[in-house]
């Protein structure tokens, strides 16, 4: 069963408090931090980004212990499992089960050309979040935001005066 075999997470003094409070995070399969080069169910390690409109900064890396592309699911969990809390997760190829699983898990899945740059798909999506979002990118900013889940949003709303 493929594990998480190291975590590193950086600290940046130079993000703002609460960015990533508003921030989305990412995640690329890569094997070399520089391009989306890897399948979901085997890849290497996931680098995470904290992303809004104007801002991309690089935030953590996931690597796993090598896995097989054996049809094995076993795989999958502590990948999936490692997703908590990211949107999406770009890859140059995922199968339908993982698909199935990680949009249960509220995490997009998307694929991209083998060798596609981070840096570019970064600025993809943010031209996306200026210019007017997918819906799923719409629900995580609903999420990141804390709307979604929130019971009290309406009568928040109303103790301000909102009205219908």
């Amino acid at each position: 069963m493929a594990q998480i075999s190291r975590m590193l997470t950086l600290v940046d003094g130079t993000i703002e408090d609460g960015f990533e409070d508003g921030a989305l995070k990412i995640a690329f399969a890569t094997s070399d931090q520089q391009h989306i080069d890897q399948h979901f169910g085997t890849c290497e390690r996931f680098s995470i980004f904290l992303v809004t409109r104007d801002e991309a900064h690089f935030h953590q890396t996931i690597t796993f212990s090598r896995a097989e592309q054996d049809g094995s699911e076993d795989k999958l969990k502590a990948r999936i499992g490692a997703l908590e809390g990211i949107a999406a997760i770009y890859c140059r190829a995922v199968g339908a089960s993982a698909i199935a699983q990680l949009k249960q898990a509220g995490v997009q899945p998307i694929r991209v050309p083998d060798g596609t740059s981070i840096k570019m798909q970064l600025g993809l999506f943010q031209e996306e979040l200026r210019s007017g979002p997918a819906f799923w990118i719409l629900r995580a900013l609903e999420k990141a935001q804390g709307l979604r889940d929130d019971p009290q949003r309406f009568d928040e709303m109303e103790s301000e005066g909102w009205s219908e």
